[in-house]
């Protein structure tokens, strides 16, 4: 661990920006209440969000976005009705199957983040299948955020320093520490 003078936050100053964003995030929200709104089922709101996101990816790259990061299943959507988790999963698996391909021949980086140890074998074979064949990809990274929860994030990145670093019992560990084990360490 390295001795710091003062504690310094990353998000303490504003970082330098031009016309076009470095980096979006999207927490993708209100589909079910959207579809509900026109008297259609929730999942018809889930298939429009995947339509949406299209658009996005598509608008993003197009503008030069470095980053888009999509908020799509947060740990807390486990808590949904089994029928409309299993949905979302189709739903997912459909995505990667479908999308995958097409991210590539964009040139678009795919990176998902979250505990993916609950995910169905398939879906993670997926998400490791779509990161391996994009990961050179250089325009557009595209990170989607599937069981991610802020609380997993700093215990994943606090168990992987402390594998890689001696860290005693009175150790103070800081914010610059954790810094690079975070899931989003290669974003702005």
């Amino acid at each position: 661990m390295k001795d710091h003078a003062a504690h310094t936050s990353s998000t303490a100053g504003i970082p330098p920006h031009g016309d076009v964003p470095r980096h979006v995030a999207i927490i993708m929200d209100g589909n079910g209440r959207w579809a509900k709104q026109r008297h259609l089922p929730r999942f018809a709101g889930h298939k429009r969000g995947v339509e949406a996101v299209r658009a996005i990816v598509r608008s993003c790259a197009e503008r030069g976005v470095g980053f888009l990061t999509l908020f799509a299943f947060s740990s807390e959507n486990w808590r949904r009705p089994p029928d409309e988790v299993a949905l979302l999963m189709q739903l997912f698996i459909g995505a990667l199957e479908g999308e995958v391909q097409k991210l590539h021949r964009n040139g678009v980086r795919l990176k998902v983040i979250g505990e993916r140890s609950r995910f169905d074998p398939k879906i993670q074979a997926l998400i490791a299948q779509g990161e391996q064949l994009t990961a050179a990809n250089t325009g557009l990274t595209l990170t989607i955020a599937a069981n991610y929860g802020g609380r997993w994030d700093i215990l994943q990145a606090l168990s992987r320093f402390s594998k890689e670093n001696s860290v005693k019992e009175n150790d103070e560990i800081r914010e610059s520490d954790l810094a690079p084990y975070l899931s989003m360490s290669y974003a702005p």
